[in-house]
């Protein structure tokens, strides 16, 4: 599929007329061509969405919610299309798509229609006096995706940004950009007026710099890489726009003796390879206390090895391909490392060769690595893939030490019936999210995001809503 930007209401092909091209991970051949855009189609967005903003922010909420809902419902109306679409461009298998993918983009949308209704600014009084507080829209925005749950986290930042009033230049992820390409179509159909949603495809030095570089442009959303996030802040501090920076993990699963082993091992396989260990939000430590590690080792490295790699459209296939040949390659050398640091690699550790048409695809064994220390590379930097180390811990302050060692600090995974010792851990981990025994059990009202190297700011529910907005203070002496 060969696929356009959406700008202004159209869809229109970049103004340079450059494409570069789309890869199957299944496969590893080419399956289109997408815009190389650069700043000349950035300006185009801008000026639609400028153009666009003043009915936008000033449309009765019950419209902009009833325009939102319509958005939901054409995503859910679209399952299927979306889903492969989704599972082609990402290499994830079709039923995670078609379960997870797809219905959490719909439902994005269905919640912040619903929040955008609710939304409410504070009065504050004192005798002859009354000072409240305007809740306004930031104007034209900036959100930028990544690539591992592509339409998932795309409408995770659209969708509150236009809920509050703003209107919005998306990028999404050049390697995975049919699903978001094919959204501007369903906001057409659900009456989304043109220019208030502005998709623009392309490389991150191009398209992306553009977006934070643009002086009017006046907040950015941006899910991804740390190296990137700390990029974006450099240049967009200065201009002293807003920003939202969800960006790195090396999450901790920390599993003490006393827990609910069976629910456990069945979540910890599920957290360390799902979406093929491409989730920011992935177990890659996991962390045993001493008396339980042989059990969990034996029986956990037993459940990784009858996990399905295979064709993503099969429904037996528990895990498809990573999502491109870069990324395969960085994987695989990232396994290289923690060999030479030591490690024993106790499943997995190799490239999965496919037969047929699937053997130019990018398919990974998933992977359990012992032995290595804290402090090393592999336990310190993010792999994103289906890479798990493990090792035993001795106590409480023990296991703490190790969870809180790296950079990061977007999530922690807590296995334990230990009341006390979960407020105790709790607030001790250096963590924006903290699950104890369970894992992405998601409220979307609840705030989302990391401290340390994961990033700044909060998304979801009033948090997404008033970074999307500019409080402004009135007073009124009576």
């Amino acid at each position: 599929m060969d696929i356009k930007n959406f700008i202004d209401g159209k869809y229109v092909a970049p103004v340079n007329g450059r494409y570069i091209d789309n890869y199957a991970p299944a496969t590893g051949n080419v399956s289109g061509k997408i815009p190389d855009s650069d700043v000349d189609d950035v300006a185009l967005a801008v000026k639609a969405a400028k153009e666009a903003f003043p009915v936008w922010a000033s449309m009765h909420p019950e419209k902009r919610h009833d325009i939102l809902r319509n958005i939901s419902e054409g995503i859910l109306q679209n399952l299927d299309r979306l889903a492969e679409a989704e599972s082609s461009d990402s290499g994830k298998t079709l039923e995670t798509a078609r379960t997870i993918d797809i219905p959490r983009a719909a439902l994005n949308f269905k919640f912040f229609a619903t929040a955008l209704m609710h939304f409410a600014s504070e009065s504050h009084h004192q005798p002859n006096v009354l000072s409240y507080t305007l809740r306004q829209p930031v104007g034209v925005v900036g959100c930028i995706s990544p690539w591992n749950l592509p339409l998932y986290l795309f409408s995770w930042k659209i969708a509150p940004a236009l809920a509050a009033g703003n209107c919005v230049i998306g990028k999404p992820s050049e390697v995975t950009p049919l699903t978001a390409y094919l959204l501007g179509e369903i906001c057409e159909k659900a009456g989304l007026p043109a220019g208030v949603l502005n998709i623009v495809h392309g490389l991150g030095p191009s398209v992306g710099a553009a977006i934070v570089s643009n002086p009017e442009i006046k907040a950015i959303s941006f899910t991804g890489s740390t190296r990137a996030g700390a990029e974006i802040a450099r240049v967009a501090a200065p201009m002293f726009k807003k920003l939202s920076l969800e960006l790195g993990g090396k999450n901790p699963n920390i599993i003490f003796a006393d827990c609910d082993y069976d629910k456990m091992l069945e979540t910890t396989v599920r957290s360390s390879f799902n979406n093929q260990g491409q989730i920011c939000l992935c177990g890659s430590r996991v962390y045993v206390e001493k008396s339980l590690y042989p059990k969990f080792r034996d029986d956990f490295v037993a459940l990784v090895k009858q996990i399905k790699v295979g064709n993503p459209t099969d429904q037996t296939s528990r895990l498809g391909a990573v999502v491109s040949k870069a990324h395969f390659e960085k994987v695989l050398s990232c396994i290289e490392l923690a060999k030479e640091e030591g490690g024993k690699v106790l499943c997995g550790g190799t490239a999965i060769q496919m037969p047929g048409e699937l053997a130019g695809g990018w398919y990974i064994a998933p992977t359990v690595i012992e032995g290595l220390s804290a402090q090393c590379r592999t336990n310190q930097e993010e792999i994103f893939g289906p890479v798990v180390t493990i090792q035993p811990f001795d106590n409480e302050q023990d296991a703490l030490e190790n969870a809180n060692s790296t950079p990061y600090g977007l999530s922690a995974t807590l296995w334990t019936n230990d009341l006390k010792r979960v407020q105790r851990m709790s607030e001790k981990l250096q963590a924006g999210i903290v699950w104890v025994n369970t894992w992405m059990l998601r409220d979307l009202r609840t705030p989302f995001g990391g401290v340390k190297n994961s990033g700044v700011g909060r998304e979801g529910g009033w948090e997404a809503m008033r970074f999307f907005t500019e409080p402004k203070n009135v007073t009124i002496e009576l």
